[in-house]
């Protein structure tokens, strides 16, 4: 709060301010300073999250394709973010990440995909419930791994599942699961007086879609989408795609926009955190499982109509994931160093949340850190493919750390870090047709060891700026801050340990050692998330 003051001419009085200043601030509270106010009792929390769903895929964002009115719901009375990102754009590190405040690289096996979660690694939900939340989730959790406890028992990291209500969905690809009547239920649980936190994960948008959804049932056209991305080709074959895509993140927000009605029929509405985002970007080439715009870039909205100072902002500060974690544990009112976590990477949202401003708000959030490492299986050795990368400014760098491996699996075993899709088969079926080729290279060839795109101008991430001289200092500042930050934070891979990362298990038993067993030994291994026309022939020889 700034206080105005008349000027007090003299060195005299002047002396006399300069000897009161520093016992002011030692008496004045650090969120006074910072034009913050104490929050309310401790907020409900429910947090929202599709499943493969990438920025700017929400009507609020502008996008006119598909229609999220319980989105912009909550970005209208709340915040709207411009800059959220997930630092490993997959499901199992994505949702790690949420639950403990901690950068994948900092998580050990949780850094992969289908790992074993370290129970040494608490997380938020167990915390809100020693707090004395009432704790539970509906739909996709924290997945796909095993969670156990230091005894060996099943961990319900969540806490109790609500799933048992059903309902008849619009396609024969979406979930029975009745979202919203199964928050219904859980609210029905619950002890009179007592907050709660409640995890919606649906599994739309993830695939399968049935084809030709989003016209037929959802009364879409061709026409609507204006803009197919550059990276893949212009065709009705990706535009349907797409519109199936949508259709099914309609079937999310609709059952937010249920939640929230319940919410104002109980009269909970008022003093409930409401979280709305993403794990990682929509299951097409180039986009879930790599780190690139359409991968980590996420839609974020937050209301809290007790809380949330000003709503109806535009925030165009960074944010990572690493940033939920603490800011549920500042609201329930403890201290991050009392709730037995492990430190977190990232930083409460609170000066967001309490500020008045728009735009830019907090001059540290200023870049968010990406990375992965292994994903799904495929490569010889069960090999990852290991990328840290940075965003800061207008600028994305991406290193490469082992760019002789094939960046979403080999093809010779289905590229199996992608989707199978019409989108995806269309780009390999077409991979030698002349003036084709290259919508197959961006979104399966072999990288360069290092990639720098202008994201304002260039969000495909199409036009690589680090073979240009003119940018070189400015790689090479981004390269600079982010092997500092990440070796501050321990990233095993800053220390010549990326290897630990390769050799964590993968416990999905179906898939392990694929390459080996596919190849070599020639054993047939079903493969649910591709097609089998994914397959090559035979291995390809291809430069990057």
């Amino acid at each position: 709060m700034k206080t105005k003051r008349n000027p007090i001419p003299g060195n005299r009085n002047r002396s006399v301010i300069q000897f009161l200043i520093p016992i002011l601030f030692i008496f004045l509270p650090i969120h006074s300073i910072a034009q913050q106010v104490e929050p309310p009792v401790k907020p409900n929390i429910l947090f929202a999250i599709s499943d493969d769903q990438s920025f700017p895929h929400a009507s609020a964002y502008g996008t006119e394709w598909v229609q999220t009115p319980a989105f912009d719901r909550v970005a209208e009375e709340g915040l709207l973010f411009n800059r959220a990102y997930v630092p490993n754009p997959k499901c199992a590190p994505s949702r790690s990440i949420i639950l403990t405040g901690r950068n994948s690289w900092q998580l050990e096996e949780a850094a992969n995909h289908w790992p074993q979660f370290p129970a040494k690694f608490k997380v938020f939900p167990e915390v809100l419930e020693e707090l004395g939340y009432f704790v539970g989730a509906t739909g996709k959790k924290w997945a796909p791994g095993i969670a156990l406890t230091e005894n060996g028992e099943p961990r319900n990291m969540l806490g109790r599942a609500y799933d048992e209500h059903r309902a008849e969905p619009p396609t024969s690809t979406i979930s029975n699961n009745d979202y919203a009547e199964n928050f219904r239920a859980f609210l029905e649980d619950r002890p009179d007086g007592q907050p709660f936190s409640f995890w919606y994960g649906s599994t739309e948008p993830h695939r399968a879609y049935e084809y030709r959804s989003g016209i037929e049932i959802g009364g879409k056209q061709i026409s609507d989408i204006k803009e197919v991305p550059d990276f893949w080709p212009d065709d009705d074959e990706v535009r349907i795609d797409m519109l199936d895509y949508a259709f099914e993140i309609e079937h999310f927000d609709r059952h937010l926009g249920r939640m929230l009605q319940i919410l104002e029929e109980t009269g909970e509405l008022q003093n409930t955190l409401v979280v709305v985002t993403s794990d990682n970007g929509m299951p097409f080439p180039r986009a879930k499982g790599q780190a690139y715009e359409m991968s980590a870039h996420m839609p974020l909205a937050i209301m809290w109509p007790d809380g949330i100072h000003n709503p109806g902002r535009v925030v165009d500060d960074f944010v990572s994931f690493t940033d939920f974690a603490p800011t549920f544990i500042e609201l329930a009112g403890l201290g991050w160093d009392d709730s037995g976590m492990h430190p977190a990477a990232g930083r409460s949202l609170t000066d967001i949340l309490f500020s008045d401003e728009n735009g830019h708000i907090n001059p540290e959030r200023d870049h968010v850190l990406l990375g992965k490492e292994r994903h799904d299986m495929g490569r010889p050795y069960d090999w990852g493919y290991p990328i840290r990368g940075i965003v800061k400014g207008d600028y994305l760098y991406v290193r490469n750390f082992e760019n002789s491996r094939w960046p979403a699996g080999n093809p010779e075993t289905g590229y199996l870090n992608t989707d199978g899709s019409p989108t995806k088969t269309l780009i390999l079926d077409n991979r030698t047709t002349p003036g084709m080729h290259h919508y197959w290279q961006w979104s399966f060839g072999k990288r360069p060891v290092d990639e720098l795109y202008n994201i304002a101008e260039d969000p495909g991430c199409i036009h690589n700026l680090a073979i240009d001289p003119a940018y070189y200092e400015l790689m090479d500042s981004l390269r600079s801050e982010m092997f500092e930050r990440l070796k501050e934070q321990g990233d095993p891979r800053m220390f010549g340990r990326g290897y630990l990362f390769d050799a964590y298990q993968y416990v999905n038993q179906q898939n392990v050692n694929f390459y080996q067993r596919y190849i070599i030994d020639g054993e047939y291994i079903p493969t649910g998330w591709v097609n089998e026309t994914d397959f090559e022939d035979g291995p390809l020889i291809e430069h990057q």
